[in-house]
């Protein structure tokens, strides 16, 4: 399956999964890499505008995917990137990523615990005094990567469960300690490292380390170390400005009476470091070429980002852990991915490729409403297409 996290102030639920649970929102076990790789289809360019051109499932206002990797590439787009002007989306607009973020930030904090600046199983409370209490001693950064921490649940934060709601939020501004402190109220949810529950505040506090460690704001870190070397112009973390500068495409949600709302000017801060950085499907792309290519960490890191925690570590509701150090797994139609999707209000994102790379797809698209997992069927009808053997009937089980 494919899974995410909903945005914390997100006035639906859903769940991310594979082939035609995508569409459902019913979880499937995640899978481990097979001893051989699967057989790829061939693209379907077609098949594959359809699927980007279906604007109604989920009611969306753009769309464009970008598929590369050695079994062949392709790029398309859909919609419109300002309903007011009627601009056609481009191949190179940029929109907001969400939790894509944490695949810069893993990054970045595994390429500190390469230059021996921490390690993985310092506690959180050494690097970040004063931010956690006692009771979270045992918490530490390996288990803020692979969502193993037990960090319990946020209190006393807007949780908006209207789109008027939403907008009556949208200008609201945390300091990344005060979001903090809103989740560290109570015990841990389980002892850290034996149970797994995908947590956006885990990022924040990773983003914070960074800030330490390095002693300049993550963002800056990131543009050093991953933007500047990789050549992504067009990817930047904003900091505290809640615009997106440059060609972009807008983020839209339908109203009560049936209108449709921007809300691309959005504040983003209550998501410093989990889910605030503004990208491009081409540079997304670039990253993740980079990344499982070895270029950003050394191997014994690298392979940190392929591995699960063992069987036994399992997701509250007892389905099998899909989260590695900065990763998430998913297998469609026996093909296995590793990347991440993203999300935000007016944005969702799926940037997923095979560990040898024959295969990468990076899908923006820009849902108006988020029903129970209906806005996730754009991502259902691409990755089936670029999973299901052209001899095949129906999804796999």
């Amino acid at each position: 399956m494919i899974s995410t996290r909903m945005s914390r102030r997100g006035f639906g639920r859903a769940a991310l999964a594979g082939t035609a649970a995508l569409a459902t929102g019913v979880a499937l076990p995640a899978r481990r890499a097979a001893a051989s790789p699967q057989p790829l289809p061939p693209l379907d360019p077609a098949a594959l505008q359809a699927a980007i051109d279906d604007l109604e499932s989920p009611p969306s206002t753009a769309a464009q995917l970008r598929i590369s990797g050695t079994a062949g590439h392709w790029r398309g787009t859909s919609g419109v990137a300002d309903i007011g002007t009627g601009r056609p989306v481009g191949a190179g607009d940029k929109v907001r990523v969400g939790s894509i973020t944490k695949i810069f930030v893993a990054t970045v904090v595994l390429q500190l615990v390469a230059e021996g600046r921490i390690t993985l199983d310092t506690p959180v409370r050494r690097i970040l005094p004063g931010l956690l209490p006692d009771r979270y001693a045992a918490v530490t950064v390996a288990h803020l990567l692979n969502h193993t921490s037990g960090l319990p649940n946020h209190v006393g934060i807007p949780e908006p469960k209207t789109a008027e709601e939403v907008f009556q939020h949208r200008f609201d501004h945390w300091t990344p300690r005060e979001w903090v402190a809103t989740a560290t109220h109570g015990p841990l949810k389980f002892a850290p490292g034996t149970r797994q529950q995908y947590r956006g505040i885990n990022y924040v506090l990773a983003a914070l380390i960074i800030d330490t460690v390095t002693g300049h704001p993550y963002g800056e870190a990131v543009e050093a170390r991953i933007l500047r070397p990789l050549g992504l112009e067009h990817t930047v973390v904003q900091g505290d400005d809640p615009h997106i500068h440059g060609r972009h495409v807008h983020g839209y949600l339908k109203m009560a009476d049936g209108s449709l709302r921007d809300i691309t000017v959005y504040d983003q801060s209550a998501a410093r470091g989990e889910g605030d950085m503004i990208s491009t499907t081409g540079d997304v792309d670039r990253m993740l070429a980079a990344l499982f290519s070895g270029a950003l960490l050394p191997p014994e890191l690298l392979r940190l980002m392929f591995t699960l925690p063992p069987d036994d570590v399992r997701m509250l509701d007892g389905s099998p852990a899909r989260y590695s150090t900065g990763l998430q797994q998913a297998t469609v139609n026996g093909v296995t991915w590793w990347g991440k999707t993203g999300e935000t209000y007016g944005y969702k994102n799926a940037a997923f490729s095979t560990r040898d790379q024959r295969r990468r797809f990076v899908l923006a698209y820009h849902p108006t409403t988020a029903r129970n997992g209906e806005e996730s069927q754009m991502t259902a009808r691409v990755a089936d297409l670029l999973t299901r053997a052209p001899s095949a009937e129906g999804s796999v089980a």
